[in-house]
This record gives C-alpha cells, sequence and structure tokens, in this order.
C-alpha cells in the first residue's frame, strides 16, 4: 500500500469520503467530495485507489461498495502524527495549544475533565 501522503488531491478527497461514509458507493462518493468530477471519473479514481491497496469492494447486488483498507482510527493517527509532525515540531503540547486558542467556544468543563483524565491514564500507563 502506498503511503496516503503519496495520494493526489482528488484521491485524499475520495478516502477522506470514504472514511466519513465508511461503506461506499461511487454516488455516495460524488455527492460528497467539493466540486466533483464525473461520477465514471470518480469510479476510475476508485479502482486505482483499490489497485494501490487503499481500498476494497464488494458487490451488493447491482452495486458495488467500496471500504477502506485501514481502519479510520489508524488512518487518523498517522494523520495526525504526520501533522504533528510537520506543522508542530512533533509536538503535542503545541498542537493542542493551537487548537485550544483557536476554538471560538472554549472548552466545556466536561472536555477539560476528559482530557486531565487522559492524560493521567498516560502517565500511568507510561506514556
Amino acid at each position: 500500500m502506498s503511503e496516503p501522503s503519496e495520494l493526489s488531491r482528488r484521491e485524499r478527497q475520495i478516502m477522506d469520503a470514504v472514511f466519513v461514509l465508511g461503506d461506499a458507493t461511487v454516488n455516495k462518493v460524488v455527492e460528497t467530495i467539493p466540486s466533483p468530477p464525473t461520477a465514471m471519473a470518480v469510479r476510475r479514481m476508485m479502482h486505482i485507489l483499490e489497485e494501490k491497496g487503499h481500498l476494497k469492494r464488494r458487490k451488493s447486488g447491482r452495486e458495488v461498495i467500496y471500504v477502506a483498507c485501514q481502519s479510520k482510527g489508524k488512518a487518523g493517527r498517522s494523520a495526525l502524527e504526520k501533522v504533528l509532525a510537520t506543522f508542530f515540531g512533533g509536538s503535542l503540547e503545541e498542537a493542542l495549544a493551537a487548537h485550544l486558542h483557536s476554538r471560538k467556544d472554549g472548552v466545556s468543563a466536561e472536555e477539560r475533565k476528559r482530557l486531565i483524565s487522559l492524560i493521567d491514564q498516560a502517565q500511568k500507563e507510561g506514556r
């Protein structure tokens, strides 16, 4: 499987749509991505993504349903690591600070509690 960073802009949009949708048909992807090309072009790109090992497909009657080969969680962690490395020098603290400063609605008491709990749990586990 090629690296997600090696995908074209359109391929990345298609993969993002598949992650959001879960099971995706070509028509659902066309409805989801911005300024989509024709359904035939999306079908071809999804076939290419299948050949690259990013998608797998199954038949459901006359429809072809595509799913991502990599779990949403694993893909998300990989993307986050890339963002951290690219924009924040690998610093989770800097990324979190930037996110918290940019939020218009602030952090709720419940979110703050959950974040503290996650940090405490990670510390207990030696992470």
